[in-house]
């Protein structure tokens, strides 16, 4: 037990240093949407690599949403996408993480919390992102 916690410990170090893999989506660690009722925005790419580059996805990365405002979605298409802030130059497997507001019957300021899933090379792993979403209804 105090080996596997160790060995998770190093990992996580690794990862937050900047070497082995990355879990990478948006860059910031809060987001500002608005949104119309019927619109959707896309928020960013969602991939997991290694330091050089590589995909270490066996899928689409999924998300969840663990707390929001009732008539927002959240959803990951596939695609692929490249990593530049990792200074990577080709495209890797991953997705687009998209919000939609549908039936929005009143103005609202919400913190939405979502938790993404990836399926990787070396086990699953999830990552938490917060998003700030102000909700307008149309007249």
């Amino acid at each position: 037990m105090h080996t596997n916690r160790l060995l998770f410990a190093s990992a996580l170090a690794v990862a937050l240093l900047g070497s082995g893999a990355h879990a990478q989506t948006i860059q910031r660690s809060v987001h500002e949407v608005a949104l119309k009722d019927g619109e959707s925005t896309e928020l960013g790419d969602v991939f997991f690599i290694t330091s050089n580059c590589k995909s270490m996805l066996k899928g689409t990365p999924q998300v969840e949403i663990l707390d929001g405002p009732p008539g927002v979605t959240a959803v990951i298409n596939p695609a692929r996408v490249v990593p530049r802030g990792y200074s990577c130059a080709k495209a890797v497997a991953g997705g687009k993480l998209i919000l939609a507001a549908k039936d929005i019957h009143e103005q609202s300021y919400t913190r939405m919390i979502l938790r993404i899933h990836y399926k990787t090379l070396n086990g699953d792993r999830d990552r938490a992102e917060n998003i700030n979403v102000t909700l307008i209804p149309t007249e």
